[in-house]
């Protein structure tokens, strides 16, 4: 467990143009696109914590217009793939190629595909293969490619941020647990209110967005990575994390009633990472150096929802994994008022 002592906390004049650096990106996404101001924050801190994100909603609101605006914001090179049903894995990862050479030879030239780039978006990850999705698993995980035995570093940082559209079925892939597991966010991406269309209607003809101002350069992004080295994470917020994370087991002793009756399998230990490095992004976007507990339930769901694997029973009462998720952080308490095993008094 990290400590005060090992830490060099940030200070506040360190901190704050950190802060309002990465206060700009959102600000610049809220201009762009209208309405979605918890979407865009949620979706900085995942990039701040160097995360993959899933976005998921139906066609026509904004999914991929949020991507590529973000790409152009972070100023990174970005790459572009529609998964398709006939997509195959050399399409997204590249492949070798024969060439003549200068000698008049004939030599194998590899030809890097669009998954070397900062950025890559995956629209419509769903309707690809199994086979073709993967591809991903190895890129998302520790950002690299192995292609016939060599492997090939994926550039930095390097995201992947992808869409889905949760009421398709014919022709689509459910994406399986392993690749799930991967996506540091779940992100719904719902339908604006009545007055934000009104002003999306007015102000946005053909839909077409404002010019994007670049807010970050790769040297900043750096900087912003090096600093959530710095931002302190307390025992105690440290032990609510693990707690919830052990919680979403329907064996665990803190679990609620919820998870016992509609959970089959809780989140892995990657989940308790992913909230941990979330929740300091979180911490760093409101400008302070230390990680509170409202930084680990702002970020908690959409870690969470689709990590944990629902129970038959769950589908046939309609409940959903938010709904779950919900009551246990509403009931959990932030320390546990078990005594530490060193201090319980035996009969």
């Amino acid at each position: 467990m990290e400590n005060t002592q090992s830490l060099t906390l940030l200070t506040p004049d360190e901190i704050k143009p950190l802060a309002a650096k990465a206060r700009a990106l959102t600000d610049e996404l809220d201009r762009l696109l209208l309405g979605r101001s918890q979407l865009h924050r949620l979706v900085a801190i995942a990039i701040f914590s160097r995360g993959h994100v899933l976005l998921e909603g139906v066609p026509g609101v904004g999914k991929t217009a949020l991507i590529k605006a973000l790409g152009e914001l972070l100023g990174l090179s970005f790459g572009r793939v529609q998964f398709t049903p006939d997509l195959m894995p050399s399409d997204i990862l590249g492949t070798n190629i024969l060439q003549e050479s200068t000698g008049g030879g004939r030599q194998l030239t590899f030809q890097p595909g669009p998954i070397f780039s900062n950025i890559l978006l995956a629209d419509e990850i769903n309707r690809a293969s199994p086979k073709t999705q993967s591809a991903l698993l190895e890129a998302m995980q520790e950002r690299c490619v192995t292609l016939l035995g060599e492997t090939r570093e994926l550039p930095s940082p390097f995201f992947v941020l992808a869409s889905q559209n949760p009421i398709e079925l014919e022709g689509t892939y459910p994406l399986p647990e392993a690749q799930l597991d991967r996506f540091m966010f779940k992100l719904q991406v719902g339908m604006p209110e009545a007055d934000v269309l009104q002003n999306i209607i007015t102000s946005r003809r053909h839909g077409e967005l404002p010019k994007a101002n670049t807010i970050f350069s790769a040297a900043e992004l750096n900087k912003t990575f090096e600093a959530l080295q710095h931002i302190f994470l307390p025992t105690a917020v440290a032990s609510y994390i693990a707690r919830l994370v052990a919680a979403t087991h329907p064996n665990s002793a803190e679990t609620t009633n919820e998870v016992r009756d509609y959970v089959s399998f809780g989140a892995s230990p990657r989940a308790a990472i992913a909230i941990a490095e979330a929740a300091r992004s979180a911490a760093l976007l409101m400008g302070r150096p230390t990680v509170g507990f409202e930084d680990v339930k702002l970020v908690v769901l959409p870690v969470l929802n689709h990590r944990i694997l629902l129970s038959y029973r769950a589908r046939m009462d309609k409940v959903d994994a938010t709904t779950i998720l919900s009551a246990l952080v509403t009931k959990l308490s932030e320390v546990a008022t078990a005594l530490p095993k060193n201090l319980q008094i035996s009969e």
